[in-house]
């Protein structure tokens, strides 16, 4: 299960840089000059149980990634609880963990320790990643050297080795030429098929209405709507709930 309980998440007004803090106590710049603080999420409740696929909509800066941040311990709340019960796997934070200076192989062993993964389990699972990659003698490189499209697909290859209960996912993954991204894109059903719960962040509502059992409609942080995909899709897209 997965069950987000009054979840609020404000992001502090920021302190500015030293200079400025400087001429704000000399009053050469007025307290007004700071940004204000943003209130991302406010007392969004969801409860998610097994077997169910939730697909989340609403336009950009609704909240959606930064729901998916919270419930995978990116972000602590500001009030409210997460609670999860099963193993978690977050795909679109896939460079986390990366060492640009050290090589493919070294960074399969960095990744997967952050995922969870033993030393045993990631010595099992080497060969498959790497084979998946596609990227043979590179894996040899330090990172740093790679493409965006090289390191996308080291970093995707790591990040699906794993078999989780609870698996978020942001839809937008570029994993390098189309023909790697229809592989990456049966992989990742392969993963949706076998995870207990899904949690898909998208902007394309045929693929919430594809893909998922129920849909959130985020709205500046809050639950608008909570629903069938037929219904909620049909509201957001055309602006009233």
């Amino acid at each position: 299960m997965l069950h987000v309980d009054d979840v609020t998440l404000t992001f502090p007004r920021p302190k500015g840089s030293l200079r400025d803090r400087v001429s704000r106590a000399f009053g050469v710049l007025p307290e007004e000059s700071l940004p204000p603080a943003v209130t991302a999420l406010r007392d969004v409740r969801l409860r998610v149980e097994r077997g169910e696929r939730v697909g989340i909509v609403g336009y950009n800066g609704a909240g959606k990634t930064t729901l998916l941040k919270v419930m995978c311990g990116i972000y602590s709340p500001s009030h409210g609880r997460v609670a999860i019960d099963g193993d978690i796997a977050c795909l679109f934070e896939l460079a986390t963990g990366f060492e640009m200076e050290a090589s493919g192989w070294d960074n399969m062993l960095t990744r997967g320790l952050l995922l969870g993964l033993s030393r045993a389990e990631i010595r099992e699972r080497t060969r498959d990643i790497a084979e998946f990659t596609e990227l043979g003698a590179a894996l040899d490189r330090p990172v740093k050297t790679y493409s965006a499209g090289m390191f996308v697909r080291l970093a995707f290859a790591v990040s699906t080795a794993i078999t989780p209960d609870v698996l978020l996912l942001d839809e937008v993954i570029a994993a390098g030429d189309v023909r790697f991204h229809d592989k990456a894109r049966g992989r990742l059903e392969e993963m949706v098929e076998r995870a207990s719960i899904l949690v898909l962040v998208s902007h394309s509502m045929e693929t919430v209405r594809q893909m998922c059992t129920r849909a959130i409609w985020l709205h500046d942080g809050t639950i608008r709507m909570d629903g069938l995909p037929t219904d909620v899709t049909a509201a957001y897209e055309s602006g009233a709930a």
